[in-house]
């Protein structure tokens, strides 16, 4: 007879991720232990293998959980009856929104990729494929000379963007003098503007 799930399968499951993603953000992907992370998660560790059988489970788990998350939201705040200026303006506001509270696991997305294996990898890389398409798309009404066949330039301008949203953790600060809107409105703006220049 097979086992039925417990009530609070998801729940426990995203506490397990939530308290990893904090651990090897804080340890580092190579010394942080499966017991660290029990510990940190106050489940005993036969309960956190029960979940993740390997720490490279729990790693590609923490990544695709953040990455589908992310794409759900993107694709939730996308419309394409805006024009397209807004319509971008929409994009970042939602990537950045959905950053609120994930620096742990944004770190493990940009730090632990190595770590997995090629079939995981590309698992990975479809998501983000997807979510950076949903932006050039964006980018290439906004500017159809980008994508030339001379001068390729839609992807660096959209991996740009990217870099600016990516590594606002670093710096950014909830509560302080700029709100994830104003910077979406900057990083925005630095876009639009800018790509007008782009020949």
């Amino acid at each position: 007879m097979a086992r039925t799930r417990a009530q609070d399968f998801e729940e426990k499951q995203r506490g397990i991720l939530d308290n990893a993603a904090a651990v090897f953000a804080q340890q580092g992907m190579e010394k942080a232990s499966m017991s660290q992370i029990a510990k940190y998660a106050q489940v005993s560790k036969a309960l956190l293998y029960h979940y993740y059988p390997s720490k490279d489970a729990l790693i590609f788990a923490i990544i695709i959980t953040h990455l589908e998350e992310l794409d759900a939201a993107i694709e939730a705040a996308d419309d394409p009856a805006l024009p397209p200026e807004q319509r971008l303006r929409k994009l970042v506001g939602a990537v950045l929104e959905n950053y609120r509270g994930a620096d742990n696991q944004h770190k493990v997305q940009l730090n632990a990729t190595a770590a997995l294996s090629d079939a995981q990898k590309a698992e990975i890389t479809a998501v983000e494929r997807s979510i950076v398409r949903r932006f050039s798309l964006v980018l290439d009404e906004i500017n159809p000379g980008l994508d030339s066949k001379d001068r390729p330039l839609l992807m660096p301008v959209t991996m740009s963007l990217f870099g600016m949203m990516n590594w606002v953790y670093m710096w950014f600060r909830d509560g302080g003098r700029i709100s994830r809107e104003d910077y979406a409105d900057v990083a925005t703006t630095l876009i639009l503007e800018g790509i007008k220049a782009v020949r």
